[in-house]
């Protein structure tokens, strides 16, 4: 029998169905995805648009809402914090003394300090309490805790009307 000097189609067909089960296996488990669960438990970034400062944004388990901000560099008054209808908004300002320097070649360069403005994270107004909102920074890392309100305002929505065009 002549031996041939080309892949076996059948076997790399097989290891690739074999590693896409394997990935949908790894996703699916990842997701822990099961009725009744709830967003959080599904291990998804909800938050995914800002990448300065560096972050954790996490629930714990009587609901508030909690988000961890690494800004070395900045001091209080560098930093505003405000809410705008359903977002809480983040921005800072780099004081001038910790500006990059002119004309620095970097060999290795993981600390980054810049300006950031207008990065707003979602936190509706009816799910939480904006009056007890606790915003601590220490040590470079800035702490905002925003807890649950008591009773969740849960009004009728407004209902929109459809009109079929054709039948004008």
């Amino acid at each position: 029998m002549r031996r041939h000097d080309f892949p076996d189609l059948g076997k790399v067909m097989d290891e690739i169905f074999s590693a896409a089960e394997d990935f949908t296996t790894a996703f699916t488990d990842r997701m822990q995805f099961t009725p009744g669960d709830k967003a959080w438990k599904w291990n998804k970034e909800f938050y995914s648009a800002y990448s300065y400062p560096p972050g954790n944004i996490y629930m714990t388990e009587d609901k508030t809402l909690v988000f961890d901000f690494a800004i070395s560099g900045f001091s209080e008054k560098d930093i505003t914090l405000q809410f705008k209808g359903d977002y809480m908004v983040f921005s800072g300002t780099l004081p001038e003394e910790m500006a990059e320097p002119t004309g620095a070649r970097y060999f290795k360069r993981r600390l980054k300090r810049k300006s950031f403005s207008e990065q707003r994270y979602y936190v509706p107004a009816d799910k939480f309490d904006r009056e007890n909102v606790s915003a601590v920074y220490k040590n470079g890392i800035l702490k905002i805790t925003i807890p649950p309100k008591d009773e969740v305002n849960d009004e009728p929505g407004v209902t929109i009307d459809i009109s079929n065009e054709e039948e004008k």
